[in-house]
């Protein structure tokens, strides 16, 4: 009996290219590029499924150029705004996701760009990197603590309450939060947290974190008034998708110093970053670790 042909849209780890290509056809790729539109046209013609990733639009356009064998999207990452679930659903194509796996990962990094950020870790690297370090001085990129201090949260989801509870429980932190429902449900009953309107988080917390997925609401959630509500030796944190940010207001609003700095895994046009963030000191860009 002939096997189900899947189409793998990038490397992915060896065990899982192992069982995928024990249990279907599947075409892997070795390069590890991105596939063309023409490439990811044929992939969706000639296979019974695609293992995607963030990296491949799915869009109407992409998934209505003539027809398709393609009978699943199986994304292997929790984000799916880069597919058009609806336009899939048109066709008859199911698309899944993997939601849950990434949550430890996701608040690892996320508490990563807060110390690097308030600690001016970037800072100090490149200036080791560039051989300009003269040695240890008292004044040498002083940071801060964030240790007691107010946290906010957007988006109160697993990587949210999980980043939540680590900074709460390691650092005392005071956290408040923002999420959609008024009704918070807790997978750990030692978290204390307060949900409050988003202008108040902004204007409130020392560090602003972001966890919430990419849609038309969520796009620019961030944008110039609400970073111009924040206190000026705040930092802001995006481990959840570029758009969420209006990345102009933001490299704006730190060549200004109206906020202190700003921690980004995430970009609006990846993986293009801006001119004007690549320009600054006070910003750690990471490549969607």
């Amino acid at each position: 009996m002939t096997r189900p042909v899947i189409t793998v849209t990038r490397k992915l780890p060896a065990e899982v290219e192992r069982e995928l290509s024990r249990a279907f056809d599947a075409r892997l790729n070795e390069l590890d590029a991105p596939l063309m539109p023409d490439a990811l046209q044929r992939a969706l013609r000639e296979s019974d499924g695609l293992v995607c990733t963030v990296s491949d639009r799915l869009d109407a356009a992409a998934l209505g150029l003539g027809p398709l064998r393609c009978r699943i999207l199986a994304n292997y990452g929790v984000g799916f705004n880069h597919i058009d679930v609806v336009a899939a659903r048109a066709l008859g194509i199911t698309v899944t996701n993997t939601p849950g796996v990434l949550t430890e990962a996701t608040a690892d990094l996320a508490i990563a760009l807060m110390l690097m950020v308030t600690r001016r870790a970037g800072e100090g690297e490149r200036l080791v990197r560039a051989g300009q370090w003269t040695g240890w001085r008292p004044t040498q990129l002083l940071g801060t603590s964030f240790s007691g201090k107010t946290l906010g949260i957007v988006g109160m989801g697993r990587i949210g309450q999980l980043t939540a509870l680590r900074l709460q429980l390691g650092w005392e932190m005071n956290v408040i939060h923002h999420s959609r429902s008024t009704a918070l449900t807790t997978h750990d009953p030692r978290l204390a947290t307060r949900r409050v309107e988003l202008d108040e988080l902004m204007a409130t917390a020392d560090i602003v974190s972001l966890h919430v997925p990419a849609t038309p609401a969520t796009r620019h959630l961030i944008d110039a008034r609400r970073l111009g509500l924040m206190k000026p030796t705040a930092c802001l944190i995006n481990t959840a998708r570029g758009d969420v940010v209006d990345e102009a207001a933001l490299a704006a609003a730190l060549r200004g110093g109206r906020i202190a700095g700003a921690g980004l895994d995430v970009y609006e046009r990846e993986p293009a970053v801006s001119a004007e963030l690549l320009a600054l000191e006070n910003v750690v860009l990471l490549p969607h670790l």
